[in-house]
């Protein structure tokens, strides 16, 4: 398997990165030994038999709805025309309308595929909460990084909080590796 390779392949041991639905992904991968620690950053951290979509039938149902379009060919997109405020709000509207015309879909399978056994059950794990996040609502973010045990830090930002602040970012992946 790739992520098999990719984590083999390091010389040392490796932290884990995911943001939104990369969450999920290292939530599965992150159980490989040569993993010292996990960093969700706005993300899924599903449990034993969860997927993204049951995550996400848990929102609060008083968030808002993520717009997303209906399925193209097995693949998902945001509405462009709310992607600006919904996945970027704190993002200029230029780059946000860049970002709206350049986005990767994705696939509607991998949004099912459910979690066997969760990394962060045995890894030490970090959370960056978006507190203005349309996508994941803050409350959803707050419960995940709260049963995974991980020490968490929030920060005023959209779903984008890479784009927007990219600090924050790195500074909760050095404190992961500093710690590990």
């Amino acid at each position: 398997m790739a992520k098999e390779r990719i984590i083999d392949a390091q010389g040392e041991p490796v932290i884990l990165v995911g943001r939104s639905y990369g969450g999920a992904v290292i939530t599965g991968a992150g159980t490989d030994p040569n993993v010292a620690a996990l960093v969700y950053i706005a993300a899924f951290a599903p449990d034993e038999g969860e997927s993204v979509n049951t995550r996400i039938a848990d929102f609060p149902r008083d968030a808002p709805a993520p717009p997303i379009l209906p399925p193209q060919d097995g693949f998902l997109f945001l509405d462009r025309e709310k992607f600006h405020e919904s996945f970027a709000g704190d993002v200029d509207a230029d780059e946000a309308a860049f970002m709206a015309d350049s986005q990767v879909p994705w696939g509607v399978d991998a949004l099912g595929g459910t979690i066997s056994e969760p990394a962060w059950r045995n890894k030490p794990s970090w959370y960056l909460l978006t507190t203005e996040d349309r996508m994941i609502p803050p409350a959803a973010q707050r419960m995940m990084a709260e049963r995974a045990g991980s020490t968490v830090e929030e920060v005023a930002a959209s779903h984008s909080v890479y784009v927007s602040q990219p600090a924050a970012v790195a500074a909760i992946i050095e404190k992961a590796a500093s710690a590990t």
